[in-house]
């Protein structure tokens, strides 16, 4: 009982920490695009005396914030709110001059701050304020930041500063002069001109979500999502609509998601979804990467996904309209990773907008990739247009194959160099155990037979995937690329040198690089003996290294891994893959670098 009241207890002090921690203003803000200071034009004001507070903004190259409200998206220009005690009045913030910027998204030049400026707050003490005594004035900041690109709504939240007050304040100095305001009102636009820029901004949106349906990217699900239509076709009218309408409840289902997370985003960590930062994270790269590797693998024939009778046959229930959900579901997360440029430009507009209004724009994307299917269903005579299946089809579906390979390769790229070749290796065991899934078994085979074959492909793609798919734990040695005169100066200073022998096409050398150079013992002992790691790279035979282990070293083949140890005439050397404990041992022996 003790336990449990000790742990309401701590909670509850740690509640209230962090709740008077919230509670203080700072006096700098900080964020991703913009820092904010607060300086005060004196140390000190009289009681009826004037000053100012003077906001520094610094925004990072390629970043601006609204000037003027008539022509910010959704009004989200930069707006200040001072607040302080009652004998502290403010007047209207002023603001420097504005420059002009071309938005291509809206087609409109709007007026934009960037760079370094600053927006003076001017106040006044009242003359019974009394004497000696302090103020805290807290500034409330509110805007949009946006770029060529995106645009980020940040909490910047309120910035505080002390107001000392006194009868004796001279007020001779001051840190800074209030310039005569500046109007930043920018061109005035109409409510009608601002009503037409959000309707375009929609059916961009709407436009977005209709390209959808021609991603590459799609296509694995098209032939079944025909085939789902057509066999509803030859059901009863109602059963047909409803089934299409429940396949399009399943992308606006994916939207609403989106819409969700943006608002949980700005309300709760005051920033926004891009559309593309999915792809800024490398283990949702690598899933992708895979995902579209046994798509393609679908469409080569390889496996197949059955339709059950419940989702495409008149005996269904609700498993059919279960069915439906998912692969709507599905359809419309299979386009994230070769969206056009469109559907990043309106989710972009998007995050500029109030909540309500951000969260439409987004489901009018998902409409947009909806709507077709919502037509074709709804209307049976169009099914009759649709071509018959032949040969054609199953070539064309094999051609998709090979552009989801394509699109793969061009996702490979995008991942850190520590992860490609883990991903690459593994994409070809996850081939290879779809490849047992589906070709491996037969109809006739024994439901025991089919579980044992299919439960060895998915314990060894865990296995391979425990292997390949691990980010590199701890820090990874520092490898200096081969350079001779670097050697030789090492060796000079008395340094030791150990040399890794190399290639690309070399496979033994990244088992060598995961069983050996990834050692957590193994990097810290490099790192701590000051050792200069050489990284040799022999793939070609052009380079430096190829030369220099054929005429210096005397080596046939890679791989093969020299140590230079101090004092000793003689190099240590390891062919093969299995000595992590032998350069462990001499790495021991050697001084600590100073």
């Amino acid at each position: 009982m003790r336990k449990e009241a000790g742990i309401i207890v701590f909670i509850f002090l740690l509640f209230v920490a962090e709740s008077y921690a919230a509670s203080k203003s700072p006096d700098v803000i900080k964020t991703e695009t913009v820092t904010i200071g607060v300086e005060q034009q004196y140390e000190s004001v009289r009681p009826g005396g004037k000053s100012a507070l003077a906001l520094r903004f610094e925004a990072k190259e390629g970043w601006h914030l609204y000037a003027s409200e008539e022509t910010a998206s959704g009004g989200m220009n930069l707006k200040i709110r001072p607040a302080g005690p009652d004998y502290i009045s403010f007047s209207e913030a002023i603001f420097p001059e504005s420059h002009s910027y071309f938005d291509k998204t809206l087609n409109l030049k709007l007026e934009v701050y960037s760079g370094e400026f600053t927006v003076y707050v001017p106040f006044t003490v009242a003359e019974t304020s009394g004497g000696q005594q302090e103020a805290t004035v807290e500034i409330g900041i509110e805007g949009a930041v946006c770029s060529d690109i995106q645009c980020r709504v940040p909490r910047f939240g309120k910035i505080s500063t002390v107001v000392k007050i006194s009868s004796g304040a001279t007020m001779e100095k001051a840190a800074f002069l209030v310039p005569v305001s500046v109007s930043t009102k920018g061109p005035v636009v109409s409510d009608d001109l601002v009503s037409y820029l959000v309707l375009r901004a929609l059916l961009l949106a709407f436009v977005a979500g209709l390209s959808l349906n021609i991603m590459p990217c799609v296509w694995p699900v098209l032939p079944l999502i025909v085939m789902r239509i057509v066999e509803q076709s030859k059901e009863s009218k109602g059963r047909s609509v409803a089934m299409g309408l429940v396949f399009c409840v399943g992308i606006l289902l994916f939207f609403a998601c989106l819409a969700g997370a943006n608002i949980v985003l700005q309300v709760v960590y005051g920033t926004v979804l891009q559309w593309g930062d999915q792809f800024r994270n490398p283990g949702f790269v690598a899933g992708m990467v895979l995902l579209l590797v046994v798509l393609s693998l679908f469409m080569f024939g390889v496996f197949t996904i059955t339709v059950p009778s419940s989702i495409a046959g008149k005996s269904g229930t609700g498993r059919g309209f279960t069915g439906a959900l998912g692969m709507g579901f599905l359809a419309a997360v299979l386009s994230t990773p070769c969206s056009f440029a469109i559907l990043a430009a309106a989710f972009a507009w998007a995050q500029a907008q109030p909540l309500v209004l951000a969260s439409l724009a987004i489901m009018v994307i998902g409409v947009g990739m909806a709507v077709p299917y919502a037509i074709l269903t709804s209307m049976p005579g169009l099914l009759s247009r649709l071509p018959r299946g032949g040969r054609w089809m199953e070539l064309f579906k094999q051609a998709i194959g090979f552009v989801l390979l394509v699109i793969a390769v061009k996702l490979i790229g995008a991942l850190p160099e520590a992860r490609l070749m883990g991903v690459l290796y593994f994409s070809v065991v996850l081939g290879f155990c779809v490849w047992m899934w589906g070709s491996w078994v037969s109809y006739s085979m024994k439901v025991s037979q089919k579980i044992v074959i299919r439960f060895i492909a998915v314990v060894l793609a865990v296995l391979a995937g425990w292997s390949f798919l691990r980010a590199p734990a701890g820090p990874a040695i520092a490898w200096e690329h081969y350079d001779a005169e670097l050697i030789e100066k090492a060796k000079g200073q008395e340094r030791p040198v150990l040399i890794k022998f190399t290639a690309d096409w070399c496979l033994n050398c990244q088992v060598a690089e995961k069983m050996v150079f990834s050692r957590e013992d193994i990097v810290e002992l490099i790192e701590g003996k000051g050792v200069l790691a050489v990284k040799a790279d022999t793939t070609t035979k052009d380079l430096p290294a190829t030369k220099a282990l054929k005429d210096i070293y005397n080596e046939p083949a890679v791989p093969v891994s020299i140590l230079f140890v101090p004092g000793e005439k003689e190099s240590v050397r390891w062919r093969g893959i299995s000595f992590a404990d032998e350069l462990k041992s001499y790495l021991e022996k050697l001084p600590s670098k100073n």
